[in-house]
């Protein structure tokens, strides 16, 4: 089992990399529409920045995307280029922007049991699941115990109230989703989460039992992603995609809700690349029959 040590390194690394890599790529995005606007004006930074009635350099930091734009500030900017029409369309990509990264204060401050509680919808009414799963079991296949020890380090680690017993209810309620023939699970775990505990090895028997016959479900693909050199990709974040609606990333200090078609389209691709690495059927159950033995 991984230290605790270097697992919070590796999961600050990614949060990190990703926060820069999607949150930070929407923010490009914005500023460069931004700066193509006011060339298509035949507007200098200067005469912009004139007529918004702010300093150049308030110019210079957005169109850097080291600064967001406010509403008033996209608003200000469309006027002085002459493009009013633009104004709904580019407030629109900065509320995406602001509402991609999500802190987990904020979302668990009422709690674990809210938290989980808000997402059922998004769960009822996906038909199409794909998860890729690095550190932990994706939570529909978890077991009852698996969860409740999940649950109870992200309490502990994260100093929130304890209402575990009340989260693993709702938990457990929308695991039962998992049998619902018209949705479509199509997972795939990193082989090393297999012998990865998050308890004792009496709850990670019972979990690789329960995965294995989960398996078997004729809407369920389990795909398992071998450690070996010759993959195409390696040390990847978590992450759920809900249909082609939206993807949510997990990180160490918060979540990205993803709803922008290109982002979307970026990690269908990646779980597409993943997939061709997986082993599936016989050979996906014979990495779970070697974990179970190496726990007696």
């Amino acid at each position: 089992m991984r230290s605790t040590r270097s697992a919070d390194a590796r999961f600050a690394n990614q949060a990190t990399v990703h926060q820069s890599s999607s949150v930070q790529a929407a923010r490009r995005d914005l500023a460069s529409r931004l700066h193509d606007l006011r060339e298509d004006a035949g507007l200098t930074g200067d005469a912009l920045s004139r007529a918004c009635g702010w300093s150049a350099a308030k110019t210079s930091r957005i169109e850097h995307a080291k600064t967001p734009p406010s509403v008033e500030d996209i608003r200000a900017w469309c006027t002085a280029c002459g493009a009013d029409q633009q104004i709904s369309d580019l407030t629109a990509a900065l509320r995406t922007v602001e509402g991609m990264f999500v802190q987990w204060r904020r979302m668990e401050r009422a709690g674990l049991r809210n938290a989980n509680a808000a997402v059922l919808p998004l769960y009822e009414r996906t038909h199409r699941f794909r998860v890729y799963a690095s550190d932990v079991l994706p939570g529909m296949v978890q077991t009852r115990a698996y969860t409740h020890a999940v649950l109870s380090k992200l309490r502990d680690w994260r100093g929130l109230e304890d209402d575990v017993d009340a989260t693993l209810e709702v938990r457990v309620a929308r695991q039962q989703l998992i049998y619902n023939t018209r949705q479509r699970y199509a997972l795939l775990i990193e082989e090393q989460l297999l012998s990865a505990f998050v308890a004792g090895a009496e709850v990670q028997r019972e979990q690789l039992e329960y995965l294995s016959r989960v398996a078997t479900l004729p809407h369920v693909s389990l795909g398992v992603l071998p450690a070996r050199p010759d993959r195409s990709l390696w040390g990847l974040e978590s992450f759920y995609m809900f249909d082609d609606a939206q993807v949510s990333v997990e990180l160490v200090s918060g979540f990205l809700q993803l709803t922008q078609p290109t982002e979307i389209a970026q990690y269908a691709s990646t779980f597409s690349i993943l997939a061709q690495s997986a082993l599936y059927g016989p050979q996906a159950r014979d990495l779970l029959s070697a974990a179970l033995a190496r726990i007696g």
